[in-house]
């Protein structure tokens, strides 16, 4: 079983079928694992279809990896920049998905991709579905790391009122059943320092790609 961090509150129901675990992830637990990662596929900016730079820094771990460049949004089994398999997924970080998406009431979610994205200060993600997986009734498991952030999150429909949320280090949020194709994003990043992380948010993004 992963080890939580010891500050892990009780769950808070933000919209039906997505839940907030404060404090739920370990940042000294999860370091060693993304580094591990990092070395193995490198982060780096993608491109989106049209050619432009994405803000935020991504790499991958897990059978499969998101990737998005001049020929879309997709998952692969190799990472593109190295031609070699994506790093297998670290037990620590395949534990604390799995938990987390229990705790909020999905108990048989197995997730074979991890999407890591690295935020500095200055950077947003706009409104935004996560719909290239194949199955919908899986969750998606969100984990921050590092400074805060401001999630917010609309419906299935990219306008209206966002309901946020403001994150911290170890705050985990789980998306599934109705709200699982809501659209959602990051506010822009202010700048900060965690003792951790530095000027930097980490984002960990579980799904069942395949």
């Amino acid at each position: 079983m992963a080890e939580s961090s010891p500050l892990f509150k009780d769950p808070i129901a933000i919209l039906p079928g997505m839940t907030l675990l404060p404090q739920f992830a370990s940042s000294a637990l999860l370091k060693p694992c993304l580094e591990s990662v990092c070395t193995v596929s490198p982060i780096r900016q993608m491109k989106t279809r049209r050619g432009q730079t994405i803000q935020v820094s991504m790499t991958n771990c897990g059978q499969y990896g998101w990737v998005s460049d001049t020929k879309g949004y997709r998952y692969t089994d190799t990472d593109p920049l190295t031609g070699v398999p994506w790093p297998s997924m670290p037990q620590p970080l395949s534990d604390l998905a799995v938990q987390a998406a229990s705790q909020a009431g999905f108990s048989d979610f197995e997730p074979d991709a991890c999407l890591i994205n690295r935020y500095a200060p200055g950077v947003q993600m706009g409104a935004h579905q996560d719909r290239d997986e194949q199955d919908f009734t899986q969750p998606i498991v969100s984990v921050s790391l590092g400074i805060p952030a401001r999630f917010f999150v609309l419906g299935l429909e990219k306008r209206g009122t966002s309901t946020p949320v403001d994150l911290t280090d170890g705050d985990v949020v789980v998306f599934g059943g109705p709200a699982r194709l809501y659209y959602h994003g990051i506010r822009k990043l202010k700048p900060n320092e965690d003792p951790i992380w530095g000027a930097f948010r980490w984002n960990l993004t579980f799904r069942k790609a395949m």
